[in-house]
């Protein structure tokens, strides 16, 4: 349903951006419409997120042009954008994670009193914001201690303290439980019937078909594709995005599971910044070689703090980790990947990747022991084992020695899987392994974790999103508040996993 205005707010034509020698948009042609959402899909590296920030002041065009309610406009920074009424969402969040929610709120736009920055008054602005996003948390508390999902919610309400006109939206609910995003659409919808325009891009294919009024699909930095909600689905996008179906892949079969590889007996783990409540508690679980077993909950439900405590991180308190019948005390986490324990986090840019180094070193990084020749790191060796990790998890790049940022989020996802892949291990646990990546990355990324599973390893990957555990799992792990709420096998089904983890069943 669109909103009550619908007039052309803003308008790119022919725009063109060259970096060196790669053009990444080809004359894109763009209009964003008051008071509706206009979604953008596309795969990684299609354009999307180049053509937002040139919109937003970022970037600016190689060529074309920009016009603002008619009128030709050049956006030399995003302080200039933001004054003309246009604010973007990151995928990647930018908070300073030392500072409190009340100062990214207001950073660099902090509201002054009599005597400087007035604390109260900001603080009691924040509190209003958290309140529409139905949010409870202190102003004063620090990003730092929160989760990505409640980090989200900062960076939304920070781009929501401006007055703005233009709304960007890259990958809002990428780490947004459901629930969540129920708050974030009826909020989109206060905003459009208010004549403010929104531009959403997703990744959640189905999720994003709910709130669009109008969508553009992107493929190889050329519009593909435009359309009103009345007459796309799902099939239509995925069409226009990569040619085929949906399709993640099922379970491997044709083997039989080998010998138990992780054992966990009654884990209580305690919530590191309240010792004296448990983010897990009494979890058991056997997972065996070959074996994939998805972990599915809401945010908060604890997945995230069990994949870590059976990583090394977490304060575990009580209970048992067995790797391959030997028990793990208080192992580092480099000593238990040494053991053949791999994680891939939750936020690949702040915990799976050195956003200094090429792809290469960020391949090799936890392999280096085995590349030490005479007392030094064999150069040789490196190159080597990057060029096969590269081969192997099929990153698509120039080589190993191009920067990690050039690479579009589904590739640096590949990345941090290579190098779990080349620690060479016995189990492999994923905390939301498809967060922020398109259709065609998805199904690449399971296609990998099927591999390992056909080589023996064990593999446990966590997901907020019911289509994937309905994919390539063996086994449906479901989670709530901290403890297993639900198990399932080939009995699976969208309905039976929400309503185990107490999420509400669309009727």
């Amino acid at each position: 349903m669109t909103g009550a205005f619908d007039a052309v707010v803003l308008e790119a034509r022919n725009i063109v951006k060259n970096y060196g020698g790669v053009e990444a948009l080809k004359g894109v042609n763009f209009e964003i419409r008051q008071g509706t959402v206009t979604t953008l899909f596309g795969e990684n590296g299609a354009g999307k997120s180049t053509l937002m920030k040139i919109l937003s002041g970022v970037e600016q065009p190689t060529s074309g042009e920009i016009l603002l309610d008619g009128e030709a406009v050049e956006f030399g920074s995003t302080a200039e954008a933001t004054a003309r009424g246009i604010s973007i969402i990151h995928q990647e969040l930018s908070l300073a994670p030392n500072l409190s929610v009340r100062d990214n709120i207001f950073m660099g736009r902090e509201l002054h009193g009599s005597f400087g920055v007035d604390f109260a008054k900001e603080a009691e602005a924040a509190r209003e914001l958290l309140r529409g996003l139905q949010f409870d948390v202190d102003p004063g508390t620090l990003v730092s201690g929160l989760r990505v999902g409640q980090q989200q919610i900062v960076e939304i309400a920070r781009a929501l303290s401006v007055n703005s006109r233009i709304l960007i939206m890259d990958e809002p609910t990428s780490a947004l439980a459901a629930t969540e995003v129920e708050v974030l659409f009826g909020l989109i919808r206060d905003l459009t019937a208010r004549g403010v325009a929104i531009v959403y891009i997703s990744h959640h294919l189905e999720e994003a078909l709910e709130i669009t009024d109008h969508a553009v699909v992107l493929r190889d930095g050329s519009m593909t594709a435009r359309g009103e909600r009345s007459d796309i689905d799902l099939e239509w996008i995925v069409h226009h995005m990569v040619g085929d179906h949906y399709d993640l892949g099922t379970p491997p079969t044709g083997y039989d599971f080998g010998e138990p590889v992780l054992q966990v007996s009654n884990l209580r783990v305690i919530d590191s910044m309240n010792h004296e409540r448990a983010v897990v508690d009494g979890m058991n679980l056997e997972v065996r070689a070959g074996e994939i077993v998805c972990i599915y909950g809401l945010m908060g439900a604890g997945r995230t703090e069990f994949l870590e405590a059976i990583a090394g991180k977490g304060v575990v308190e009580s209970g048992e980790i067995r790797l391959s019948g030997e028990l793990l005390k208080r192992q580092t986490i480099a000593e238990r990947i040494d053991m053949g324990v791999g994680l891939v986090p939750e936020d690949r840019q702040r915990d799976g990747l050195v956003q200094t180094f090429d792809v290469g070193k960020n391949l090799t990084l936890s392999s280096l022991g085995g590349l030490i020749v005479n007392g030094f790191l064999s150069r040789k060796a490196e190159h080597k084992m990057s060029v096969d990790l590269i081969d192997r998890v099929t990153v698509k790049t120039q080589g190993p020695g191009l920067h990690i940022g050039s690479l579009s989020g589904g590739n640096q996802q590949k990345v941090v899987i290579g190098k779990v892949v080349g620690t060479k291990p016995r189990l492999m646990l994923l905390d939301e392994p498809s967060r922020g990546i398109d259709v065609g990355a998805k199904g690449e990324v399971f296609r990998l974790l099927t591999e390992r599973a056909r080589e023996g390893v064990a593999v446990v990957f966590s997901t907020s999103e019911v289509a994937e555990c309905l994919s390539i799992a063996h086994r449906v792990i479901v989670m709530r508040k901290g403890r297993i709420s639900a198990e399932f096998g080939s009995d699976a089904t969208k309905a039976t996993i929400m309503a185990a983890s107490g999420e509400a069943v669309a009727a």
